[in-house]
């Protein structure tokens, strides 16, 4: 790697880094534990090893301390940090033996901190002399029995740091997904990572005999670690992302289903103000759907909102007793008819198969909603009568009533998403057709 090409290369592992420990950093300050402060302090020093290890900072931190190779010490003393750190995390989540951790844990800081001592202890020993090359250390000054021992405790420490990380990731077995994934990204970025000691010790021990055939290939093996560190930075910072994406994604599917059961229904049901119409002194809004909610910042916390919300639209909903059990009947009945026949099938978007379980059930109460608040606005609008209230025996509850909390946001994602199945249309048009809300087997039949 070319020292133009190190410079862009370092920097932007420099800035990832960085981006990281603040993202990291904001939420220890929100929520203080011991991983968030090894994460925040791991990218920290992340960021400024490889700030001071591209040929552009290595040179001006030399010139500022007066010594031309001393920035070696504290690049390589922070690549044992970083790395040493992922290791401890990936013992903190994967503990063989509970009862062992603490004593694992134990044992390898004290490795680290150890190996850390006695690389500064010799590097000082070393006499340093001529102008820094900085991708080159490895093989310049590897003449000197002091450097030797500095680099030999830097490689074996990375070597089983890195290899029992990547053992450990490997062989464990969570059912946190997000640990799951970091821990796998963790395991292939050590793998990668060891790809720098493949390089640099032969290229050292050549170094070490006077043979410099090989330092092309120590230079390399820097190419190895900066891909490693992207790795661990996506292991810590991918699944967080990858979820911010999903539930900024839920948030613009669920709001369909939003405007349906709670604008259509009831604007008080919204528990942010914000949504509101009129409560910031500006007109209403014209219709549904045009009061959005923020999809950048607190987007969990507005996910969480909406699926309340959309939960309090349906219970509402049951209460004003405006669910009919003719359009689940209809979708039931529709859906069966058309596994029968291909032309049907055709016409409302099946497969061979039809729908699976949890599909139809979401076509079903994507109808039954969707009937409920054309029922409320006509019965409201042409009867001209306040809302009533049933009786509690005379509910009748939208499907999905026994889903759990942790699986309400993918139940209500798939019922958005089916309120404009041809399927769903279909079968309020046969309800609309019969004009008997009383009678859902005649539906039925004309559905037929």
């Amino acid at each position: 790697m070319s020292e133009s090409a190190s410079n862009v290369a370092y920097l932007f592992v420099a800035g990832i880094f960085l981006a990281v420990a603040l993202w990291k950093g904001l939420a220890l300050l929100r929520e203080p534990t011991l991983t968030l402060a090894l994460m925040t302090t791991c990218f920290a020093v992340g960021a400024i090893v490889y700030c001071m290890a591209s040929p552009v900072g290595y040179r001006r931190t030399g010139a500022a301390v007066g010594e031309p190779w001393f920035p070696t010490l504290p690049i390589y003393l922070g690549i044992l940090l970083c790395f040493g750190t992922i290791h401890l995390l990936t013992i903190l989540w994967t503990p063989s033996r509970p009862e062992n951790m603490r004593r694992t844990v134990t044992g390898w800081a004290f490795t680290y901190v150890s190996a850390l001592l006695i690389m500064i202890v010799a590097f000082f020993r070393a006499d340093l002399g001529g102008p820094a090359d900085p991708l080159k250390f490895n093989t310049e000054q590897v003449d000197q029995p002091a450097v030797v021992v500095f680099l030999t405790v830097f490689l074996v420490t990375l070597t089983s740091g890195t290899v029992n990380t990547w053992r450990r990731s490997r062989r464990a077995r969570l059912d946190d997904e997000t640990l799951t994934h970091a821990l796998r990204w963790f395991g292939g970025s050590m793998l990668v990572t060891f790809g720098y000691v493949v390089c640099s010790a032969p290229a050292i021990a050549a170094a070490a005999t006077g043979h410099h055939q090989l330092d092309h290939l120590g230079v390399l093996g820097s190419t190895f670690g900066a891909l490693g560190s992207l790795g661990t930075a996506y292991g810590v910072s991918g699944a967080a992302v990858s979820k911010w994406l999903g539930e900024r994604r839920d948030i613009v599917v669920l709001q369909p289903l939003w405007d349906l059961v709670v604008a259509g229904v009831d604007e008080e049901l919204s528990l942010s103000a914000r949504d509101r119409p009129g409560s910031t002194g500006e007109e209403p809004p014209a219709g549904p759907g045009q009061a959005r909610p923020n999809r950048f910042f607190n987007v969990r916390w507005t996910l969480h909102r909406r699926v309340i919300e959309i939960l309090d639209g349906i219970r509402e909903l049951e209460r004003r007793a405006w669910v009919s059990e003719d359009p689940a009947q209809a979708v039931v009945a529709l859906h069966k008819e058309a596994l029968e026949s291909d032309n049907l099938r055709g016409r409302y978007g099946l497969t061979r198969k039809g729908l699976s379980p949890l599909e139809l059930e979401a076509a079903v109460t994507a109808a039954v909603l969707r009937d409920a608040v054309e029922r409320l606005e006509n019965g409201h609008e042409e009867a001209g009568r306040p809302f009533g209230t049933a009786s509690a025996g005379s509910l009748l509850r939208v499907p999905g009533k026994e889903t759990p909390a942790s699986k309400e946001r993918p139940r209500l994602v798939r019922v958005a998403r089916a309120l404009h199945h041809p399927l769903v249309d279909a079968s309020l048009q046969v309800v609309r057709a019969t004009g008997d809300r009383d009678g859902a087997s005649q539906g039925v039949a004309e559905a037929r």
